[in-house]
């Protein structure tokens, strides 16, 4: 270390360049580079070396090496962008060579080795000066394969605050590319680093598209802070990943298509991200020990990977190495990408589509057609990639192709893509003037019957029988498990969070509360009553009281959207004024295409304005020639199909698929006027717009479902325009996605999380234990039936399955007519319903997972069918959509909605323990704004409090969150309020109760809040002395079984633990100092053992203390950063800034 106790960047390039030798990179200095001209980013000598190495049996000439190192130097293009494209293409893809003189016949030419890594020449350099016109510049270290500068890095110092990433990206993206391209255009990876911040990206990307890679392999724990360095080198800077990465894992589109997009300011070049790169590489290898060709089950497994974490990426990157690194096992595959739904066709065919030469697998296509489809597949023995929705398989699709080497990748392996089922539908003259969909079929008498239907995931496995199948999804369910196989990769939520992927979303709750009157709540039920009297099933009594408390008429009184429309309003106004110069979209999710247009139109009423089909709200910042090329669209649309029964204002504004495909692109075009959508079902799973930053939401969902929802904010996006000097001229970063909640998806949001947020994926249903049920239940029902005829159904008539529904219904009702009961006094038609609810529970497992005979399958649907037909011809005249429609007129006469409740909005800084702030709160009158107002501020009070006291934070921190999981839980119970006297009772006035309960809570939490952090005070020590105090205390009272120990000696000893920290925490860098550590832990434990503290409790206490110890570290206001105790009697010249 220098005298003067100084790090320089040049000891931490120093040390940055030696672990890159360690890894077998050769090292030279720049300045040490023989026969090196200083504009000359090539090293010459080296590519010549491999040359001569490599196609020694060539017998290349001086001149004919010459003429192949200049093919590669003089590579250009019209802008830098497409230098670099054709350089790194010529030197991945290499090129055929022909002899000048004809002497020999032509060969394919390599720039590098990739079947044999180690065959080529790696080198590190550090400080390569590099001139160009009048420019200088000396990047920090380069790494050259074969003498070809493939990967810059630049660091920064890591004791200068001053000194960040973000410096060192500016450098490489603006300087460096604006003066030295030359150099930059062989470049395929760019890193930066400051020693706690490591970063893998491009030359092209912006700074939040730099990655940290966090595993040197799959099954390391991810790595954090100065680990990360050793995590990036180790993992992909190591010469064969490097030659890996390079070569299968750096993404161009196809040039037309990347010259067209970088002309519109989009300089494309993907480079994948560790967890890209780790299951693209896991999912190969589980596929091929999957071929049925070579004996397996055809299930290639699933992919786990969270909602915007790039799976689209995943996929392309897998297609490459199927088609180019799996020869041996599959030759030339058929890749087929199965998405779902238009929106998805859309959005991976043009990825796809636009990248034939990055698969190299012959055509790409997207078919719209399912008999083009058909005839491509029909034809062709190898080869292609081909991207169709599921949706174009059907019963008449038939079997297309008996191969083994078809690999079917499916998109949102959580939907229709698990569908291999069947289905028993039955159409008869009584549905026909309700159902729709058996309109037609209800018009010819010989389409009446029980016809087994299946599903489109059937039809394609019909259509291919000896494909492998991989599954991609966000959200697995047990069905994707079943039908794909195991998890075999997995990225959760968390971790795309923690490796800043994608954005952190925020949650608010905006409740608004629709109440019915008691009087009229009590006619309902009296409604109810008479409808039993008259011959009304039970059950259908409560399937409607279910349907009537959850019913879309609630959602959609006039006066709830009315309020719900005001709020968004103003919400979206505050939003996008705090960060007016973010672009800034919404999405609002409705429950039904109604309540949808009649939100739309509450909307206008407040800003009519949003309905104007112009191309800009405020034109003036736009320019001419930009408003020229605008399409003029409606600020506010709807996504939604339409019916053909819609009013007309509703059925032309909703349009048809052509518009809907406008809407999708003017959506995703970040110049269109275009910038809220309201939608149903539409655009809430696999639709990426990463400028979309708010979605408020007013649908009931749950599961699957609900995440698929909310990650649509959850992509990173910034619109920040630099200067040529990297300075900010204009734009802003997005830095969460915020969810509005008008519902109360509060604790779904929770379970949700917990089985699809983090890396527990769930847990997948126990296909044995449901086979064992279901063929136990399957028995119970044939005995219960035990007598009829079944033979007819298994004939291949539809009305003849009918017909014998028809008669396995008249015989349950006979034997309950004949006095036929069964144990505990159970009548046929009760004992039949009971097991076959059972039956279908364990099918639902069971039938995905292919465990099933078709024989068990069969009976089941067959079951299942009767129960229905039972069902359906013993009801009275109060059905289920009878009492519906007549309770919804009820209702609709009597509701009314609450404000819209949500978080007290503060200005400036608030005392929250002072007697006036607890004053000034009791003045405030709306309940649930009084309680969130104390959420937040006692949030904040916990988090400063945590800085100097991390145990009794976390305290505190639990007693809030018990007191919010019954806040939020409220709205279970309360959010339908009183629909029905008998299952709902709730009244305003309990509601407020509760809030008022909660709310004296917290006010108690916070009472305790502020005595405790005065308590050192009374102990009469200091409050760092008080943090290990507590802890003691802590340990002591929680242990199993508990000791005694005092308190007078608790303070002793907290005061022994501060002397021995201070001590420690002389050496600057002594938290990541392994010897200091461990000296720490000793003298520790020898502390607690000479105090008498139980020994057994060393290890909990010393992981407690260094907690909170680093707690202080991280929010002292001067942090000490770690530098190099070498010593070195000369200061080293520190490099370029």
């Amino acid at each position: 270390m220098p005298r003067n106790g100084k790090y320089y960047e040049s000891e931490y390039e120093k040390a940055v360049v030696e672990l890159l030798q360690a890894e077998g990179w050769n090292y030279t200095h720049g300045e040490e580079l023989p026969n090196r001209r200083v504009d000359e980013a090539l090293i010459e000598d080296d590519l010549r070396t491999f040359i001569n190495f490599r196609y020694t049996d060539r017998e290349l000439s001086e001149d004919e090496i010459s003429a192949i190192i200049a093919r590669l130097r003089n590579v250009g293009g019209a802008t830098d962008y497409e230098a670099a494209f054709n350089t790194i293409e010529l030197y991945r893809d290499g090129f055929d060579f022909s002899y000048s003189d004809g002497r020999k016949p032509a060969f394919h030419f390599d720039y590098i080795d990739f079947e044999h890594w180690d065959n080529n020449v790696f080198r590190v350099v550090n400080q390569f000066e590099m001139h160009q016109g009048n420019e200088k510049r000396v990047p920090d270290v380069m790494l050259f394969i074969n003498g070809i500068p493939v990967v810059i890095i630049e660091l920064k110092n890591p004791t200068d605050e001053n000194a960040t990433i973000r410096d060192a990206h500016t450098q490489i993206s603006v300087r460096y590319r604006r003066d030295i391209m030359n150099l930059l255009k062989y470049s395929s990876l760019a890193v930066i680093s400051d020693g706690s911040n490591s970063r893998l990206g491009n030359v092209f990307a912006d700074y939040e598209f730099f990655y940290a890679w966090k595993k040197i392999n799959n099954e390391d724990k991810p790595s954090n802070g100065v680990a990360e360095l050793t995590s990036m080198i180790k993992g992909a800077l190591t010469p064969d990943r490097v030659v890996e990465i390079v070569r299968d894992y750096v993404y161009f589109p196809d040039s037309d298509y990347a010259m067209q997009k970088a002309e519109d300011g989009n300089e494309i070049e993907i480079v994948c991200r560790y967890p890209q790169f780790f299951a693209t590489r896991r999912l190969r290898d589980n596929i091929m020990k999957h071929l049925r060709s070579h004996g397996g089950d055809g299930k290639g497994g699933t992919y786990f990977g969270a909602t915007g974490c790039g799976k689209t990426y995943t996929m392309l990157f897998l297609a490459r190495q199927l088609s180019l690194r799996c020869k041996d096992k599959v030759g030339s595959p058929t890749v087929l990408i199965i998405v779902d739904r238009e929106d998805l066709e859309t959005q991976t065919g043009k990825l796809f589509t636009n990248s034939t030469k990055f698969l190299s697998n012959g055509a790409v296509r997207l078919f719209e057609s399912r008999e083009d489809l058909a005839k491509e597949l029909s034809m062709r023995e190898q080869g292609g990639v081909y991207i169709t929705t599921i949706q174009k398989f059907s019963s008449s699709t038939g079997l297309l192709s008996n191969r083994s080497n078809i690999i079917c990748i499916s998109d949102e392996a959580h939907r229709t893509q698990n569908n291999t089922g069947s289905k028993l539908k039955i159409v008869d003259r009584k549905k026909d003037g309700k159902d729709s969909d058996n309109q037609m079929l209800a018009e010819d008498t010989s389409k009446l019957g029980a016809f087994i239907t299946y599903g489109f995931a059937k039809y394609l496995r019909d259509a291919l029988p000896n494909a492998t199948y991989v599954g991609f999804t966000g959200t697995p369910i047990d069905e994707t498990i079943h039908v794909f196989g195991n998890i075999v990769d997995s990225y959760s939520m968390r971790q795309a969070r923690e490796d800043k992927i994608t954005v952190d979303i925020s949650y608010e709750p905006r409740l608004i509360h629709v109440n019915l009157d008691q009087e009229q709540s009590n006619l309902i039920e009296q409604y109810y009553k008479k409808c039993e009297e008259d011959g009304a099933r039970t059950d259908d009594v409560d399937t409607s009281k279910r349907a009537m408390s959850n019913l879309n008429i609630i959602l959609g009184n006039p006066d709830r959207l009315d309020r719900m429309a005001r709020d968004i309003v103003e919400y979206y106004h505050k939003r996008t004024t705090d960060q007016p110069e973010l672009l800034q979209k919404a999405m609002i999710v409705c429950s039904d295409r109604t309540i949808a247009y009649n939100l739309y139109l509450a909307l206008l009423k407040y800003r009519p304005e949003w309905g104007e089909k112009v191309k800009a709200l405020d034109t003036s910042t736009f320019t001419a020639d930009e408003l020229e090329t605008m399409e003029a669209v409606p600020f506010l649309n709807i996504v939604a199909t339409r019916d053909k029964d819609d009013p007309k204002e509703m059925y032309d504004l909703l349009g048809d698929k052509d518009h809907r495909k406008n809407l999708d692109r003017l959506f995703k075009d970040e110049s269109s006027n275009f910038h809220i959508v309201i939608v149903v079902d539409m655009w809430i799973t696999g639709f990426d717009v990463p400028c979309l930053n708010m979605l408020f939401n007013d649908k009931p969902l749950q599961k699957h479902t609900l995440i698929q929802t909310i990650s649509r904010v959850n992509r990173k996006f910034s619109n920040v325009v630099l200067d040529e000097d990297g300075n900010r001229i204009s734009g802003d970063v997005k830095q969460n996605g915020i969810i509005i909640d008008y519902l109360g998806i509060h604790s779904n949001l929770q379970q949700a999380m917990k089985k699809y947020g983090g890396d527990d994926s769930g847990d997948i249903g126990d296909v044995n234990l449901a086979l064992e049920a279901f063929r136990n239940e399957l028995k119970i029902l044939q005995q219960i039936m035990h007598g009829f005829d079944f033979a007819p159904f298994f004939g291949d008539n539809p009305l003849a399955r009918l017909q014998c529904l028809q008669g396995a219904v008249e015989f349950l009702l006979h034997q309950e007519a004949d006095g036929v009961e069964y144990e505990g006094n159970v009548k046929p038609t009760t004992a039949y319903k009971s097991h076959l609810k059972r039956l279908k529970a364990a099918y639902n497992i069971c039938n995905p997972a292919g465990v099933l005979t078709d024989d068990e399958v069969a009976w089941a649907q067959l079951l299942m069918g009767v129960y229905s037909y039972l069902v359906k011809i013993t009801d009275s005249h109060h059905d289920v959509e009878s009492m519906n429609r007549y309770v919804a007129e009820m209702v609709k006469e009597a509701l009314s909605c609450s404000a819209v409740n949500t978080i007290f909005q503060q200005q400036g800084e608030i005392d929250i323990y002072s007697d006036d702030f607890l004053k000034e709160l009791d003045d405030v009158k709306m309940p649930c704004t009084k309680f969130e107002m104390l959420v937040k501020l006692l949030r904040r009070a916990i988090k400063e409090y945590k800085k100097t006291n991390k145990t009794r934070a976390e305290h505190f921190y639990k007693l809030l969150q018990a007191t919010l999981e019954e806040y939020h839980n409220r709205d279970n119970l309360t959010y339908v309020n009183t629909v029905t006297g008998q299952t709902v009772t709730a009244t305003v006035s309990m509601v407020e109760d509760k809030i008022a309960a909660l709310t004296d809570k917290l006010k108690g939490i916070f009472g305790e809040l502020q005595a405790d952090k005065l308590e050192f005070k009374k102990l009469g020590i200091s409050f760092e002395e008080k943090a290990f105090y507590d802890i003691l205390t802590e340990v002591r009272d929680n242990s199993e079984p508990p000791f005694e120990y005092p308190d007078e000696k608790c303070k002793v000893l907290a005061k022994k633990i501060k002397s021995l920290i201070d001590e420690s925490s002389l050496y600057a860098d002594w938290l990541n100092n392994s010897k200091v550590r461990y000296e720490l832990a000793h003298n520790l434990t020898e502390l607690l053992f000479d105090e008498g503290y139980p020994p057994e409790w060393d290890e909990v206490i010393f992981d407690k203390v260094l907690a909170q110890v680093e707690n202080f570290k991280h929010n002292s206001p001067a942090i000490i950063r770690p530098y190099d105790s070498t010593n070195n009697d000369t200061p080293l010249m520190a490099a370029e800034p």
